[in-house]
């Protein structure tokens, strides 16, 4: 090899080690108030990675240079030197790609009032992943801000951008969503997608979907669009079960969208037709929930969104697709899959103790007593607001402010919680 091409490659591969070595800890470069820190269980497992990633980075590119220096490097071309030294940038790259990935969740965790916000929506999400039955091992949950109207969730245990598995699971949540009670139907949603991954409640209802299409229940077309659309609609299913009647009416908010975009069938969409899918959470609502709110809240949509003027081939697989409703959130409610040890969807969730007269009656107590409110878990929480907001009991600037204070304990009490463990751990 020509020993300028030489000489040129080793530099670079030295500066990408140098590189390497000025990425450092979060916990050495971020600042924050305590109360706004990731979960400990969150931070220990992004820093393994990520610790991991720059050891895995630094055997690469010293191995290159070994190679570059010995006699295999000196028999090689330079093109073959170059083609090497490449293939060791790309990983390089995709090891940056992973750490900007997590430095969009923590980097925000030192802006006054988000930071706090954002520790107290982890404690939410937490508590949403969290069933009664204990039917599965948790991943850490931390949430980041973006634009736009809909949240997203990168699933722990999948695989990241240039590999590896991803240690935690990253909720993206919508800036104006906050602070309001429809920020739980986004949150709770994107939750429902890492619950519904733990439990392989996908797999299992997919099969179920398909012998319908085949068991003369309604026409084969109508099925394989929810089976399309499945994994979806079991997160919609998560948030209801969850928080109650607020999902329903933050998924309006996230779908009121232009007629067009509401009536839109995409081939390649996961999710069901706008329109549909709130037709959905009302069906499922109304068999969870057994209330009159439910017709009220689908006679206002179908207020919004009358079919008229659609074409016939349209409002006919519309009109299919509706009737399938109750069937659909039967199938749902009623499912059993082997994580659930024999229990369904519906009874592991315990709907019970969120059904809108509950809610209503822990509204009253909590008025009285405001601290049974602050001590009760998160998601139920967000369940008795939502309620209270539908009754018309709440006012949306009222709200704003009780969740303000919510989030903002739960981060602090999350906090505590931590600093007593770690005092324990040194103690020990």
């Amino acid at each position: 090899m020509r020993p300028y091409a030489a000489w040129l490659l080793a530099q670079e591969a030295r500066s990408l080690l140098n590189r390497v070595d000025r990425m450092q800890p979060f916990a050495l470069i971020e600042p924050m108030v305590p109360a706004a820190a990731l979960p400990d269980a969150a931070q220990g497992a992004i820093e393994r990675h990520l610790t991991l990633g720059r050891r895995t980075l630094r055997a690469l590119v010293r191995q290159f240079l070994s190679w570059l220096q010995g006699p295999g490097g000196r028999r090689a071309s330079a093109a073959q030197a170059q083609r090497r030294f490449t293939i060791v940038r790309l990983q390089f790259n995709a090891a940056l790609t992973q750490f900007d990935l997590f430095i969009d969740v923590v980097t925000q965790r030192s802006e006054h009032g988000n930071g706090v916000w954002l520790a107290g929506l982890d404690v939410v999400s937490a508590d949403a992943l969290r069933l009664p039955g204990r039917y599965f091992d948790a991943p850490p949950l931390v949430c980041y801000l973006d634009r736009g109207p809909g949240a997203a969730i990168r699933r722990a245990r999948t695989r990241l951008p240039g590999g590896g598995e991803n240690p935690v699971a990253i909720i993206r949540v919508p800036r104006e969503r906050m602070i309001g009670s429809s920020i739980a139907s986004s949150l709770v949603h994107e939750v429902g997608h890492q619950g519904a991954a733990l439990l392989d409640l996908v797999a299992s209802l997919r099969p179920v979907l398909q012998a319908l299409q085949h068991g003369g229940s309604g026409p084969p077309h109508v099925w394989r669009l929810w089976e399309r659309w499945i994994s979806e609609v079991v997160a919609d299913f998560w948030s209801l079960a969850r928080v109650g009647v607020v999902a329903t009416l933050g998924l309006i908010g996230v779908l009121s969208l232009p007629r067009v975009f509401v009536f839109r069938l995409n081939g390649d969409d996961p999710h069901p037709v706008p329109w549909l899918r709130v037709k959905l959470s009302c069906a499922l609502g109304r068999l969870l929930y057994p209330h009159p709110q439910w017709t009220r809240i689908e006679d206002t949509w179908d207020a919004f969104y009358p079919t008229d003027g659609l074409a016939a081939p349209e409002r006919r697989l519309l009109q299919e697709l509706t009737a399938s409703l109750p069937a659909v959130a039967g199938l749902l409610a009623n499912h059993r899959p082997r994580a659930l040890r024999g229990a369904s969807l519906a009874e592991a969730m315990a709907v019970r103790e969120r059904q809108p007269a509950v809610l209503a009656r822990l509204f009253r107590w909590w008025h009285a007593a405001p601290q049974r409110m602050y001590d009760s878990a998160p998601s139920l929480v967000l369940a008795v607001i939502g309620q209270a907001r539908a009754d018309g009991l709440l006012a949306p600037e009222d709200e704003s402010v009780l969740l303000e204070r919510l989030l903002t304990q739960w981060a602090m009490r999350s906090a505590l919680q931590a600093g007593s463990r770690q005092r324990q751990r040194l103690t020990a």
